[in-house]
């Protein structure tokens, strides 16, 4: 097991709850932009700075990660959005498998590409069921991946979803409504894939205020993920690291 798994098993187990920050490569690109969100989530007690997106514009993205890696001492782990997204400077990779959607290349297509890379650069892989939920509105994720959300008031189907995942035998399950999302996955959801998977549960999309990122934790998410709403109010990390961590 590598460093940032035991990370996300320990915690599950002490039934700490964990931050982290995503980046977006491309809204990465402005140096003074970029040291600032690293900054601030570092002093808001961020556990972990994801980096990826599911739309990639920018050709800079091993730099960005370098430089994340470079202004933080946290873990550094990349959230792919295609086989492009890698890189050696990163600790680790959520390893995702898009196990609520029928396209083959993201439940392996994109990994058997990938795989070479990620041994050569001798990163951690985390493999993860990623369950895309329905956030009120289409998003970029559900564009790209061409996939349907799982409905947003069909927790079952959820449970179910990521049950299979874990006896697949991933080792995470990360549940997304996308970036811009109009809101986040509910806590029944939640609650419900709590009760059928042993495994730590990320949650991520639609996150934008503390009540609601309490919520989600007291509804069984390990780590909640914060994106878009960060981009848009550098403070309000504080709140949530409060919410989160308290």
């Amino acid at each position: 097991m590598g460093a940032v798994l035991e990370q996300l098993e320990e915690a599950k187990a002490r039934g700490r709850k964990l931050l982290a920050v995503l980046i977006d490569p491309d809204f990465g690109q402005d140096e003074a932009v970029l040291e600032r969100t690293v900054q601030n989530a570092c002093m808001a007690k961020a556990d972990l700075l994801l980096v990826g997106g599911s739309l990639l514009t920018s050709a800079a993205f091993d730099r960005c990660v370098q430089r994340v890696k470079e202004l933080s001492d946290h873990p550094v782990v990349l959230f792919p959005g295609s086989p492009a997204q890698l890189s050696g400077h990163a600790d680790a990779v959520l390893f995702l498998s898009l196990i609520s959607g029928r396209n083959p290349e993201l439940l392996i297509g994109h990994h058997v590409t990938a795989a070479p890379t990620v041994k050569a650069f001798g990163i951690e892989a985390i493999p993860t069921g990623y369950m895309l939920v329905d956030g009120g509105k289409p998003t970029t994720v559900s564009y790209v991946s061409q996939t349907l959300p799982i409905p947003h008031d069909k927790p079952g189907i959820a449970a179910a979803t990521a049950i299979a995942g874990e006896l697949l035998g991933l080792r995470a399950i990360y549940m997304d409504t996308g970036s811009g999302a109009e809101r986040a996955v509910s806590p029944e959801m939640i609650a419900a894939v709590r009760q059928g998977v042993g495994l730590p549960i990320i949650i991520g999309g639609g996150i934008r205020d503390a009540a609601t990122a309490k919520a989600l934790c007291e509804a069984g998410a390990d780590v909640l993920v914060m994106g878009t709403a960060f981009e848009q109010d550098p403070e309000l990390i504080f709140a949530m690291s409060e919410a989160v961590h308290g």
